[in-house]
């Protein structure tokens, strides 16, 4: 199932000389917020960030802020756009009895059928949009693409997920295999 990973932060002041001062000292700085609790300016080393970034896995992070510990999840992230540096996050407290919205990746697994024939897999759906409670939140969701042969799909609607609600509309398409194409000027009974 999923890991829980560790976080230390700190209180920082709001504004943005305080953001970019922060910044050149390899801080990032960040909010956290959730139900029941006052949005709270935090920071943290930009090292210390970078597991939670991965795009393969969604975790639960246990946040220590000074005497306090709150677990939490990745909710939103912002990059330079010049440089790709993350400039930003936003850390989401989760209770262990409410649901949560959050987007997980989908890992592929499997060779299609159509693909050893010849066919080309299109993957559309990199992350899904699901509702859990944090306990059976999963780092990601498995789709077994080894049965799709050319012209096949697998669409949102094929896909059980046990104590997980997936948000996206049914006829969205996760993947498929679709022919090869025949380059132009080629043609085959010359």
């Amino acid at each position: 199932m999923k890991q829980t990973h560790t976080l230390a932060v700190q209180r920082r002041s709001t504004g943005k000389s305080t953001a970019r001062s922060l910044r050149r000292m390899g801080l990032v700085p960040g909010i956290l917020y959730g139900a029941g609790i006052t949005p709270i300016p935090i920071a943290t080393r930009a090292l210390a960030l970078r597991p939670f970034l991965s795009a393969r896995e969604t975790h639960i992070i246990k946040v220590s802020l000074e005497e306090e510990t709150y677990d939490c999840i990745l909710k939103d992230t912002a990059f330079d756009p010049v440089t790709d540096a993350l400039i930003h996050f936003d850390l989401q407290v989760v209770s262990a009895d409410r649901p949560i919205e959050v987007e997980v990746p989908v890992v592929l697994i499997g060779t299609p059928i159509g693909v050893t024939k010849g066919g080309v897999l299109e993957h559309f759906a990199h992350f899904l949009r699901i509702e859990c409670l944090p306990s059976v939140l999963p780092e990601h969701i498995e789709v077994d693409v080894s049965a799709v042969d050319i012209g096949d799909s697998i669409h949102v609607r094929d896909l059980h997920v046990p104590n997980v609600r997936i948000l996206e509309h049914g006829d969205t398409v996760i993947v498929t295999v679709v022919a090869p194409t025949v380059p132009e000027g080629e043609s085959g009974g010359q």
